[in-house]
């Protein structure tokens, strides 16, 4: 169903889908054990493909966001955020983050965080930067929006911004 919201229409797009998922978890190329040369300050920055299918006709753009719910309360990490990405789309493909092969915006990730180590590098705070929870296997939310608007927010982006904005 399409939520009315401020400025835009959004629906969230039931057929989008990790790529080559290893036994329900992403394989380790894309987390905390992915290999160095998968790293950068040692942070996997190896985004993972995304198939979507069934985009809603008259979808102008689509955005998305990869969040772990399970570092509640400590806090909500956002790995990735994108948004303005063509409504077409129908694979983001490996690597997409990091070699700009997908035109989009994206948003900061939790590294930015006191509570993530107060990174600033912009290749590390402003891309993907992977899963490596502390204590346990975490399980992560991927949404996929189709929006019928670009959201028009800045490179660098914070998760509430976007939330406002769609």
């Amino acid at each position: 169903t399409t939520v009315p919201t401020v400025g835009s229409a959004r629906k969230e797009i039931d057929h989008a889908q990790f790529v080559g998922l290893d036994n329900g978890l992403l394989p380790d190329r894309f987390g905390k054990h992915a290999p160095e040369a998968y790293q950068l300050d040692g942070h996997p920055v190896r985004s993972f493909p995304i198939e979507i299918a069934d985009v809603p006709e008259g979808a102008r753009t689509l955005a998305l966001t990869f969040l772990d719910y399970d570092a509640v309360p400590v806090a909500l990490l956002d790995p990735l955020a994108a948004c303005d990405i063509a409504p077409d789309t129908t694979l983001v493909p490996e690597n997409a983050s990091a070699s700009g092969e997908l035109a989009c915006v994206q948003g900061s990730n939790s590294d930015w965080s006191p509570l993530a180590g107060s990174h600033t590098d912009p290749r590390i705070i402003h891309r993907y930067a992977g899963p490596y929870p502390p204590d346990k296997t975490h399980d992560y939310t991927l949404t996929v929006y189709a929006l019928d608007c670009e959201l028009g927010l800045s490179e660098g982006y914070f998760l509430n911004e976007f939330r406002r904005a769609v």
